[in-house]
């Protein structure tokens, strides 16, 4: 008895989702060049069953990039849209029929000079394209040296648990647990450790849980949620004072108010163990 034929992947749709697109925009005249970004970019090995299709189109003139701002005609013809938003003034965020994303830009060949984003992949082009699309003429900004990120990743926490101690949690939630972590996966990538490169360029924690192992980032401690800031700053203060040098005097500062906030969070939790048994 023959066997069931088996359904194509995400990463197959998505491939086959490129290729209908790019032959629409050769059918069309007026598009120059598809570029494939991110996991159906350079990074092809990354696409699994969560990927979804990140590009560029780029077209002749300003003219055409209006066009294709304005009716998104072009990436119905290759794969129905069931929802869309316009997400920056260059293009859209779009599910697609069949349960694939997208997000997209549209720039004039005019624009691509200028045009800030990381290398990506030539999916498609008009035979009269201009060669090297897919690299970018502006470079991709570079790294700031360790040193700013260790005070910054010190400073988060002082500047976070004030903000704790204010009453202002969900906002120090984001300065101590997502800031600072921030911080901490970026020295760690200067201090060599961990396997493999940084996956995103312009987003510092995809991929990080891969790359550095819970003794290095031990997320559940370094985001352990909106009541506990203290508990996840004094857990970055050690992972800091274990792999770099820190000034005493702001470390004492910071010391002191992880104990303040602790406190604080202990005498909350009191409050309301009295109060639900009142």
């Amino acid at each position: 008895m023959p066997s069931a034929p088996t359904q194509p992947t995400i990463p197959q749709r998505l491939l086959a989702f490129l290729d209908r697109l790019g032959a629409e925009l050769d059918r069309r005249g007026d598009a120059v060049a598809l570029l494939g970004l991110g996991s159906v970019g350079r990074d092809l090995h990354r696409l699994d069953e969560h990927s979804d299709a990140d590009f560029f189109v780029v077209v002749d003139d300003a003219a055409a990039r209006d066009r294709y701002l304005a009716d998104i005609d072009w990436l119905e013809a290759a794969q129905p849209v069931v929802w869309s938003f316009e997400n920056s003034d260059a293009g859209r965020k779009a599910l697609l029929e069949d349960g694939l994303f997208a997000e997209y830009a549209v720039f004039s060949l005019a624009e691509m000079e200028t045009a800030g984003y990381p290398p990506g992949r030539l999916h498609w082009s008009r035979a009269d394209a201009p060669s090297g699309l897919e690299v970018p003429k502006v470079p991709v900004p570079q790294p700031l040296p360790i040193e700013h990120h260790v005070g910054e990743a010190i400073t988060n926490l002082y500047v976070g648990l004030h903000r704790d101690l204010r009453g202002e949690r969900l906002t120090a939630s984001r300065f101590i647990q997502g800031y600072a972590v921030d911080r901490w996966i970026t020295i760690l990538g200067h201090l060599g450790l961990g396997r493999g490169a940084q996956q995103d360029v312009f987003i510092i924690d995809r991929g990080a849980e891969r790359r550095f192992g819970p003794e290095l980032l031990p997320l559940a401690d370094l985001v352990p949620g909106y009541e506990r800031n203290a508990h996840a700053a004094a857990t970055l203060l050690a992972l800091l004072e274990a792999h770099v040098d820190l000034d005493p005097t702001i470390v004492a500062a910071v010391r002191d108010l992880i104990g303040r906030a602790a406190a604080d969070a202990q005498s909350r939790t009191a409050a309301s163990g009295d109060s639900s048994s009142s």
